[in-house]
């Protein structure tokens, strides 16, 4: 059974500058002749990785609420240089948006179970390409 993870995204300010920074780092990936995904590492490793590796995505909190999400592609637990048990979250580079929903601040990763997971926006089978503050505005008008 499908399970997810939502986590806050500390720096970014929208999806649109978490997408950026996505880009950024899949570019510095490609021409160091790495694979082109990106990684998010974090401390504690996920233990229900069958769950997740399921079609479980990382649901990403931006400025207090959850809005967008990249599929899991892989958690790769590792130890480092400390000796400090640590977990790579290899996810796809493409961000999905999701429709808006308020989460409160908490420390590290939670699981998400998909009746729990905001819905994505989609317009006719693609994802809605609009402004942040335009989804922002509209979501508070309840029109998204």
């Amino acid at each position: 059974m499908t399970l997810h993870l939502v986590k806050l995204c500390v720096g970014a300010d929208s999806a649109e500058s978490l997408q950026a920074w996505i880009d950024y780092r899949v570019e510095q990936a490609r021409l160091a002749g790495a694979e082109e995904v990106t990684t998010h590492t974090t401390r504690m490793v996920p233990t229900r990785k069958d769950e997740l590796l399921d079609g479980g995505s990382l649901f990403w909190v931006i400025k207090g609420k959850i809005q967008a999400r990249q599929h899991l592609l892989d958690i790769r637990p590792f130890t480092d240089d400390a000796g400090i048990k640590r977990c790579n979250l290899v996810l796809e580079p493409r961000l999905i948006l999701t429709q808006y929903r308020p989460k409160r601040p908490f420390q590290g990763w939670r699981y998400l179970k998909v009746d729990e997971a905001p819905g994505d926006i989609r317009l006719a089978g693609e994802a809605v390409a609009m402004p942040d503050a335009m989804r922002r505005d509209l979501t508070e008008l309840c029109l998204l």
